[in-house]
Protein backbone atom coordinates (compact mmCIF):
# COMPACT_ATOMS: atom_id res chain seq x y z
CA UNK A 1 0.00 0.00 0.00
CA UNK A 2 1.31 3.74 -0.44
CA UNK A 3 0.15 6.53 1.79
CA UNK A 4 -0.11 10.07 0.46
CA UNK A 5 0.15 13.35 2.52
CA UNK A 6 -0.81 17.10 1.28
CA UNK A 7 -1.51 19.91 2.60
CA UNK A 8 -2.14 23.68 2.62
CA UNK A 9 -1.36 25.99 5.01
CA UNK A 10 -3.78 28.70 3.40
CA UNK A 11 -6.29 26.00 3.69
CA UNK A 12 -6.87 25.46 -0.39
CA UNK A 13 -8.01 21.57 -0.89
CA UNK A 14 -7.16 21.49 -4.47
CA UNK A 15 -3.70 22.53 -3.38
CA UNK A 16 -3.63 20.14 -0.93
CA UNK A 17 -5.09 16.85 -3.12
CA UNK A 18 -2.69 18.15 -5.66
CA UNK A 19 -0.75 14.19 -7.11
CA UNK A 20 -3.72 12.67 -5.11
CA UNK A 21 -4.60 9.86 -7.41
CA UNK A 22 -7.02 6.76 -7.26
CA UNK A 23 -7.42 6.78 -3.48
CA UNK A 24 -9.05 4.04 -1.29
CA UNK A 25 -9.27 5.79 1.55
CA UNK A 26 -8.86 9.35 2.95
CA UNK A 27 -8.51 11.48 5.83
CA UNK A 28 -9.03 15.19 6.40
CA UNK A 29 -8.10 17.63 8.90
CA UNK A 30 -9.55 21.37 8.20
CA UNK A 31 -10.11 24.22 10.24
CA UNK A 32 -13.21 25.29 11.42
CA UNK A 33 -13.79 27.80 8.91
CA UNK A 34 -13.49 25.87 6.31
CA UNK A 35 -14.57 22.50 7.35
CA UNK A 36 -18.00 22.29 5.69
CA UNK A 37 -16.49 23.48 2.33
CA UNK A 38 -13.60 21.25 2.18
CA UNK A 39 -15.94 17.92 3.38
CA UNK A 40 -18.11 18.44 0.29
CA UNK A 41 -15.34 19.66 -2.24
CA UNK A 42 -13.79 16.38 -1.08
CA UNK A 43 -15.98 14.58 -2.01
CA UNK A 44 -17.04 16.19 -5.56
CA UNK A 45 -13.20 15.60 -6.41
CA UNK A 46 -13.37 11.88 -5.32
CA UNK A 47 -16.62 10.45 -5.54
CA UNK A 48 -17.90 7.52 -3.81
CA UNK A 49 -14.11 7.12 -2.15
CA UNK A 50 -14.82 6.17 1.65
CA UNK A 51 -13.72 8.99 3.47
CA UNK A 52 -13.86 10.52 7.33
CA UNK A 53 -12.42 14.00 8.67
CA UNK A 54 -12.83 16.62 11.60
CA UNK A 55 -11.40 19.70 12.86
CA UNK A 56 -7.75 19.66 13.82
CA UNK A 57 -3.71 20.20 12.66
CA UNK A 58 -2.05 17.55 10.56
CA UNK A 59 1.97 16.78 9.97
CA UNK A 60 4.34 15.27 8.42
CA UNK A 61 7.43 16.76 8.60
CA UNK A 62 6.21 19.96 9.69
CA UNK A 63 2.40 21.27 11.04
CA UNK A 64 -0.58 22.38 9.65
CA UNK A 65 -1.95 24.50 12.07
CA UNK A 66 -4.62 26.41 10.75
CA UNK A 67 -5.04 25.50 7.19
CA UNK A 68 -5.91 21.48 5.97
CA UNK A 69 -4.02 18.20 5.64
CA UNK A 70 -5.27 15.28 3.86
CA UNK A 71 -3.87 11.63 4.05
CA UNK A 72 -5.11 9.14 2.06
CA UNK A 73 -4.18 4.82 1.33
CA UNK A 74 -4.23 3.53 -1.86
CA UNK A 75 -2.37 0.64 -3.84
CA UNK A 76 -3.56 -2.02 -1.86
CA UNK A 77 -5.82 -1.46 0.64
CA UNK A 78 -9.92 -2.46 1.01
CA UNK A 79 -11.76 0.32 2.95
CA UNK A 80 -15.24 1.42 4.70
CA UNK A 81 -16.05 4.62 6.10
CA UNK A 82 -19.34 5.56 8.41
CA UNK A 83 -20.04 7.66 11.14
CA UNK A 84 -21.94 6.25 14.63
CA UNK A 85 -24.42 9.55 15.81
CA UNK A 86 -25.60 11.21 18.79
CA UNK A 87 -22.07 9.89 20.25
CA UNK A 88 -23.26 11.74 23.51
CA UNK A 89 -26.15 9.77 24.16
CA UNK A 90 -26.85 6.48 22.04
CA UNK A 91 -24.14 5.38 19.93
CA UNK A 92 -25.12 2.10 20.29
CA UNK A 93 -27.80 2.53 18.24
CA UNK A 94 -25.56 2.66 15.15
CA UNK A 95 -23.65 -0.03 15.80
CA UNK A 96 -25.60 -2.37 13.16
CA UNK A 97 -23.11 0.09 10.53
CA UNK A 98 -20.07 -1.04 11.62
CA UNK A 99 -20.69 -4.55 11.90
CA UNK A 100 -21.69 -4.25 8.70
CA UNK A 101 -18.94 -2.80 7.70
CA UNK A 102 -16.54 -5.06 8.90
CA UNK A 103 -18.43 -7.97 7.02
CA UNK A 104 -18.03 -5.63 3.68
CA UNK A 105 -14.36 -5.32 4.36
CA UNK A 106 -13.39 -8.58 6.08
CA UNK A 107 -9.64 -8.74 7.33
CA UNK A 108 -8.65 -9.58 11.02
CA UNK A 109 -6.17 -8.47 13.75
CA UNK A 110 -3.19 -9.19 11.19
CA UNK A 111 -4.38 -6.91 8.22
CA UNK A 112 -6.94 -4.60 9.25
CA UNK A 113 -7.40 -1.43 11.56
CA UNK A 114 -10.70 0.97 12.51
CA UNK A 115 -9.24 4.88 12.72
CA UNK A 116 -11.66 6.85 14.30
CA UNK A 117 -12.31 10.54 14.29
CA UNK A 118 -15.01 11.31 17.29
CA UNK A 119 -16.57 14.81 18.52
CA UNK A 120 -16.30 13.70 22.40
CA UNK A 121 -17.95 11.41 25.20
CA UNK A 122 -15.32 9.15 24.31
CA UNK A 123 -15.12 6.60 26.51
CA UNK A 124 -18.91 5.37 25.95
CA UNK A 125 -17.97 5.33 22.02
CA UNK A 126 -14.80 3.60 22.18
CA UNK A 127 -16.75 1.01 24.21
CA UNK A 128 -19.44 0.86 21.96
CA UNK A 129 -17.25 -0.08 19.19
CA UNK A 130 -15.19 -2.27 21.09
CA UNK A 131 -17.93 -4.63 21.22
CA UNK A 132 -17.83 -5.39 17.12
CA UNK A 133 -14.39 -4.93 16.66
CA UNK A 134 -13.35 -7.28 19.37
CA UNK A 135 -15.25 -9.98 17.71
CA UNK A 136 -12.69 -10.12 14.95
CA UNK A 137 -9.75 -9.02 17.19
CA UNK A 138 -9.32 -5.74 15.01
CA UNK A 139 -7.32 -2.56 16.79
CA UNK A 140 -8.56 1.14 16.89
CA UNK A 141 -6.41 4.27 16.62
CA UNK A 142 -8.33 7.70 16.44
CA UNK A 143 -8.62 10.75 18.67
CA UNK A 144 -11.23 14.06 19.29
CA UNK A 145 -11.01 16.48 17.02
CA UNK A 146 -12.21 19.99 17.73
CA UNK A 147 -15.34 21.49 17.36
CA UNK A 148 -17.79 18.78 17.97
CA UNK A 149 -18.41 17.81 14.31
CA UNK A 150 -16.84 14.79 12.54
CA UNK A 151 -17.66 13.86 8.80
CA UNK A 152 -17.65 10.95 6.38
CA UNK A 153 -18.54 10.55 3.18
CA UNK A 154 -19.44 14.01 2.22
CA UNK A 155 -21.55 14.78 4.88
CA UNK A 156 -21.42 16.48 8.20
CA UNK A 157 -22.11 15.38 11.17
CA UNK A 158 -22.31 17.10 15.07
CA UNK A 159 -22.31 14.80 17.78
CA UNK A 160 -20.72 11.41 15.87
CA UNK A 161 -17.95 9.19 15.92
CA UNK A 162 -16.68 8.71 11.99
CA UNK A 163 -14.85 5.50 11.40
CA UNK A 164 -12.74 4.45 8.61
CA UNK A 165 -12.17 0.16 8.45
CA UNK A 166 -8.57 -0.38 6.34
CA UNK A 167 -7.44 -3.84 5.24
CA UNK A 168 -3.80 -3.90 4.53
CA UNK A 169 -3.91 -6.46 1.37
CA UNK A 170 -0.43 -6.92 1.49
CA UNK A 171 0.82 -7.51 4.78
CA UNK A 172 0.44 -6.83 8.36
CA UNK A 173 -1.01 -3.75 10.54
CA UNK A 174 -0.14 -3.06 14.11
CA UNK A 175 -1.06 -0.74 16.44
CA UNK A 176 1.25 1.30 19.10
CA UNK A 177 0.97 3.41 22.34
CA UNK A 178 3.14 5.34 23.42
CA UNK A 179 3.53 6.93 27.19
CA UNK A 180 6.54 9.48 28.08
CA UNK A 181 5.63 9.50 31.66
CA UNK A 182 7.07 7.03 34.47
CA UNK A 183 5.12 6.53 38.52
CA UNK A 184 5.73 10.24 40.57
CA UNK A 185 6.99 8.50 44.30
CA UNK A 186 5.29 6.07 45.73
CA UNK A 187 1.70 8.20 46.06
CA UNK A 188 -1.01 6.41 45.59
CA UNK A 189 -4.58 7.83 45.58
CA UNK A 190 -8.20 6.86 45.98
CA UNK A 191 -10.33 9.06 43.87
CA UNK A 192 -14.20 10.51 45.71
CA UNK A 193 -16.37 13.07 45.07
CA UNK A 194 -16.16 12.81 41.51
CA UNK A 195 -18.50 13.78 38.97
CA UNK A 196 -18.70 11.57 36.18
CA UNK A 197 -20.47 13.55 33.39
CA UNK A 198 -17.86 16.62 33.78
CA UNK A 199 -14.65 14.33 34.63
CA UNK A 200 -14.27 16.32 38.04
CA UNK A 201 -12.31 14.92 40.27
CA UNK A 202 -13.05 16.53 43.74
CA UNK A 203 -10.83 14.25 46.55
CA UNK A 204 -7.99 11.92 46.80
CA UNK A 205 -7.76 9.70 49.82
CA UNK A 206 -10.45 11.67 51.51
CA UNK A 207 -8.48 15.55 50.93
CA UNK A 208 -9.65 18.05 48.10
CA UNK A 209 -7.90 17.59 45.11
CA UNK A 210 -6.44 20.60 44.48
CA UNK A 211 -4.77 20.53 47.60
CA UNK A 212 -3.38 17.29 47.49
CA UNK A 213 -1.69 18.59 43.90
CA UNK A 214 -0.12 21.89 45.43
CA UNK A 215 0.83 20.23 48.43
CA UNK A 216 3.23 17.75 46.55
CA UNK A 217 4.37 19.89 43.86
CA UNK A 218 4.45 23.21 45.83
CA UNK A 219 2.36 25.23 42.56
CA UNK A 220 -0.01 28.30 42.57
CA UNK A 221 -3.41 27.72 41.30
CA UNK A 222 -2.36 29.31 37.95
CA UNK A 223 0.93 26.73 37.50
CA UNK A 224 -1.25 23.60 37.82
CA UNK A 225 -2.80 24.07 34.26
CA UNK A 226 0.43 24.29 33.23
CA UNK A 227 2.79 21.66 35.33
CA UNK A 228 -0.07 18.93 34.35
CA UNK A 229 2.18 18.95 31.22
CA UNK A 230 4.81 17.79 33.68
CA UNK A 231 2.46 15.90 36.28
CA UNK A 232 -0.41 14.64 34.69
CA UNK A 233 -2.12 11.87 36.78
CA UNK A 234 -2.34 8.09 35.98
CA UNK A 235 -5.15 5.81 36.20
CA UNK A 236 -3.84 2.27 36.71
CA UNK A 237 -5.37 -0.17 34.24
CA UNK A 238 -4.18 -3.49 34.37
CA UNK A 239 -0.60 -3.43 33.83
CA UNK A 240 -0.48 -0.75 31.29
CA UNK A 241 -1.57 3.07 33.07
CA UNK A 242 -3.66 5.99 31.19
CA UNK A 243 -3.25 9.27 31.44
CA UNK A 244 -5.26 11.95 32.68
CA UNK A 245 -4.65 15.37 31.88
CA UNK A 246 -5.94 18.58 34.19
CA UNK A 247 -7.81 20.80 32.52
CA UNK A 248 -9.04 23.45 34.38
CA UNK A 249 -9.61 24.20 38.55
CA UNK A 250 -13.13 24.26 40.09
CA UNK A 251 -12.45 25.51 43.54
CA UNK A 252 -11.02 22.61 45.39
CA UNK A 253 -11.77 20.07 42.35
CA UNK A 254 -9.94 19.69 39.53
CA UNK A 255 -11.77 19.29 36.49
CA UNK A 256 -9.85 16.94 33.86
CA UNK A 257 -9.95 15.53 29.99
CA UNK A 258 -10.68 11.98 30.78
CA UNK A 259 -13.55 10.78 32.94
CA UNK A 260 -12.66 9.59 36.79
CA UNK A 261 -14.68 7.57 38.78
CA UNK A 262 -15.23 6.86 42.49
CA UNK A 263 -12.81 4.44 44.23
CA UNK A 264 -10.68 4.55 40.86
CA UNK A 265 -6.72 3.94 41.66
CA UNK A 266 -4.81 6.90 40.61
CA UNK A 267 -1.09 8.15 40.41
CA UNK A 268 1.25 10.76 40.07
CA UNK A 269 3.48 10.83 37.12
CA UNK A 270 6.32 12.81 35.77
CA UNK A 271 7.71 13.87 32.35
CA UNK A 272 10.21 11.15 30.92
CA UNK A 273 13.33 11.62 28.74
CA UNK A 274 10.89 11.70 26.05
CA UNK A 275 13.70 12.22 23.47
CA UNK A 276 14.98 8.58 24.62
CA UNK A 277 11.25 7.07 24.34
CA UNK A 278 10.90 8.18 21.46
CA UNK A 279 13.57 6.35 19.81
CA UNK A 280 12.89 3.17 21.67
CA UNK A 281 9.70 3.60 20.10
CA UNK A 282 10.97 4.03 16.34
CA UNK A 283 13.44 1.10 16.87
CA UNK A 284 10.61 -1.44 18.55
CA UNK A 285 8.57 -0.17 15.21
CA UNK A 286 12.00 -1.43 13.19
CA UNK A 287 12.10 -4.32 14.76
CA UNK A 288 8.21 -5.42 14.19
CA UNK A 289 8.31 -4.03 10.79
CA UNK A 290 11.90 -4.21 8.83
CA UNK A 291 9.51 -3.43 5.67
CA UNK A 292 6.76 -0.29 6.24
CA UNK A 293 4.63 1.04 3.85
CA UNK A 294 3.10 3.36 5.86
CA UNK A 295 2.82 4.83 9.84
CA UNK A 296 -0.15 6.83 10.74
CA UNK A 297 -0.35 8.69 14.33
CA UNK A 298 -2.42 10.49 16.65
CA UNK A 299 -0.34 13.01 18.91
CA UNK A 300 -2.32 14.95 22.15
CA UNK A 301 -2.47 18.77 21.81
CA UNK A 302 -0.66 18.69 25.12
CA UNK A 303 2.23 16.84 23.46
CA UNK A 304 2.39 19.55 20.96
CA UNK A 305 2.68 22.26 23.51
CA UNK A 306 4.94 20.44 25.46
CA UNK A 307 7.24 19.80 22.24
CA UNK A 308 6.87 23.21 21.20
CA UNK A 309 8.01 24.83 24.34
CA UNK A 310 10.96 22.72 24.50
CA UNK A 311 11.92 23.41 20.94
CA UNK A 312 11.47 19.48 19.79
CA UNK A 313 8.35 19.46 17.85
CA UNK A 314 10.08 19.45 14.31
CA UNK A 315 12.63 17.36 15.43
CA UNK A 316 10.10 14.73 16.58
CA UNK A 317 8.65 14.76 13.35
CA UNK A 318 11.74 14.33 11.84
CA UNK A 319 12.59 11.60 13.85
CA UNK A 320 9.56 9.79 13.15
CA UNK A 321 10.09 10.31 9.01
CA UNK A 322 12.81 7.73 9.84
CA UNK A 323 10.37 5.23 9.78
CA UNK A 324 9.49 6.24 6.44
CA UNK A 325 5.86 7.45 5.27
CA UNK A 326 4.83 9.33 8.24
CA UNK A 327 1.96 11.35 8.96
CA UNK A 328 -0.81 12.20 11.58
CA UNK A 329 -2.58 14.75 13.59
CA UNK A 330 -3.26 16.44 16.68
CA UNK A 331 -6.28 14.94 18.68
CA UNK A 332 -7.55 16.48 21.58
CA UNK A 333 -7.48 12.90 23.31
CA UNK A 334 -6.04 9.39 22.06
CA UNK A 335 -8.12 6.23 21.15
CA UNK A 336 -5.86 3.15 22.13
CA UNK A 337 -8.48 0.10 21.15
CA UNK A 338 -10.98 0.59 24.21
CA UNK A 339 -8.92 2.93 25.82
CA UNK A 340 -9.40 6.61 26.16
CA UNK A 341 -5.98 8.20 27.03
CA UNK A 342 -4.65 12.01 27.41
CA UNK A 343 -0.78 12.98 26.80
CA UNK A 344 0.15 10.26 24.39
CA UNK A 345 0.33 9.29 21.16
CA UNK A 346 -1.40 6.37 19.62
CA UNK A 347 -0.08 4.94 15.67
CA UNK A 348 -0.98 2.17 13.46
CA UNK A 349 1.71 0.53 11.49
CA UNK A 350 1.12 -1.24 7.82
CA UNK A 351 3.73 -3.39 6.60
Amino acid sequence: MKQFFGMSQRGNLEEAVRGLHSPQFIMLLSNDAQFEDHVHTLERLFPKVPSIGCIGMSYQTGIVENGVGVIAFSDGVTAAANVLEHASTMPVKYIHRLEQDMQRVGGSREDTVCIDFCSGNDACVLTTIHTALRKQGISLVGGTGDQGRVSANGRVYPDGVAYGLVRNLHGRVKTYKENIYHQLGNYRFIASNTDRANYVLGSLNGRPAKQVYQSILHVTDQEILTRTFQNPFGKINGDDTCIISIKEVQGNALACFRQVNDSDVLILLELGDYRAITQDTIRQICQDFPRRSAVFSVNCLFRYKLFSEQGYMREYLQAMAALGNHAGFVGYGEHYNDRFVNQSMTCVVFE
